[in-house]
């Protein structure tokens, strides 16, 4: 077994400087004469994007934020792997997997693991205080080599659970995520029950075979109704990053522009706000993470997720379920938001389920003290199991 690496990340001066050029080099499309974000990323909003980030975003800033954190790598099979490994400052700190999805990054938790690991510092209980261990997914950001091995959700589940069991020695922890962070915590909870003494997850997604209730409550009508719009109006990036990846990252993958206008469009439907979506989530830690994605390269291996999706079985497999502590925080725009009826279908032992007042996709920087209460009162009860 490899031994952890401290690790301190260093974007090279000439990458910073060929980022701004490129930027200064954008052309833009028109922009059809409907109402703004009508057809996809707003062209008015785009410019002022570019040109903040070209001359005013301090990437240098964000980049010591991160650096903040203690850092590794380890090699494992198929992946040199990053992740963050912060101490709980309490008593006796449990530790808790943090996992991000697309198109997010560790970024996301920038304002999260203080929250979960010193809760005395915001008002909290010590005793709350958990270790967080945050990787960067396999194929994501810094666990990203060109032509690295593209790992499935079980495989990259399994991955995680040996980082945790077999590298730092934790013999039972929880694991926590939303979007493909869930995917993955829901996969290892069937995988390695044995290891987790619960998982709490800000997405619930249900297997798509599992057929509708034959005399649906209203609530249940709704989340149907909800899951047909998005199947008609949000999934045409699920469809191209699942079927032809590679032939999307070339595209993102030269063009700064083309990948902000990418990952900001999802910001701006996926986020809890009233018109401006910088009022749910900060522009310069939108573009800390545009910019991870640009300065890694690894947009393209980000997809494979969606393509192991598509060709492969559910995260929790037909005729399986997940029978660990399950926690669960919903989000008001999240983007789907199946009601505990269904849920209970797939997650068998839902020990908390709370209703938060505003919130959407990446809750982790929309709410960070409202997920990072949720989580912790959640892992409260379980502390003796582990």
């Amino acid at each position: 077994m490899s031994s952890p690496r401290p690790f301190s990340l260093h974007v090279p001066d000439e990458d910073i400087a060929d980022l701004r050029a490129r930027l200064a080099r954008t052309r833009f499309p028109d922009q059809a004469p409907e109402a703004p974000w009508t057809y996809g990323a707003d062209l008015a909003y785009m410019r002022k994007l570019v040109d903040y980030w070209r001359e005013k975003f301090d990437w240098r800033a964000q980049e010591a934020r991160l650096n903040a954190f203690p850092q590794f790598k380890v090699a494992l099979p198929d992946v040199d792997l990053h992740y963050l490994n912060v101490p709980g400052q309490g008593p006796a700190p449990r530790p808790l997997l943090l996992l991000h999805g697309w198109p997010g990054s560790l970024f996301e938790f920038i304002d999260l693991i203080p929250r979960l690991t010193d809760p005395a510092r915001f008002g909290g209980d010590a005793r709350d205080a958990v270790t967080v261990i945050a990787p960067s997914l396999p194929g994501y950001g810094l666990s990203f080599q060109p032509g690295q091995k593209r790992l499935s959700v079980a495989a990259i589940a399994d991955c995680l659970a040996d980082l945790m069991t077999g590298v730092l020695g934790h013999k039972k922890f929880v694991s926590q995520g939303g979007d493909w962070g869930a995917h993955i915590t829901s996969s290892m909870a069937v995988r390695h029950p044995d290891k987790l003494a619960g998982i709490h997850l800000n997405m619930l997604t249900v297997n798509p075979a599992l057929p509708p209730p034959p005399n649906p409550t209203p609530e249940e009508e709704q989340y149907l109704a909800e899951m047909r719009e998005w199947a008609k109006e949000e999934t045409g990036y699920i469809q191209i990053q699942g079927t032809r990846p590679q032939t999307l990252a070339y595209g993102l993958t030269d063009s700064p522009a083309g990948l902000a206008a990418w990952i900001a469009e999802k910001f701006h439907t996926w986020t809890d706000h009233a018109g401006d979506f910088e009022t749910a989530v900060d522009r310069d830690r939108l573009l800390a993470n545009i910019s991870f994605y640009w300065f890694t390269g690894a947009i393209g291996s980000s997809f494979h997720p969606y393509y192991d999706r598509l060709h492969g079985d559910w995260h929790i497999p037909t005729g399986k379920t997940v029978d660990v502590p399950t926690g669960y925080a919903a989000f008001p725009r999240e983007i789907r938001r199946p009601p505990r009826s269904i849920a209970k279908q797939c997650y068998t032992d839902i020990r908390r389920w709370t209703a938060m007042p505003r919130g959407g996709h990446f809750a982790a920087m929309e709410q960070p003290e409202a997920l990072a209460r949720d989580v912790l009162e959640f892992v409260r009860p379980l502390r003796s199991s582990f």
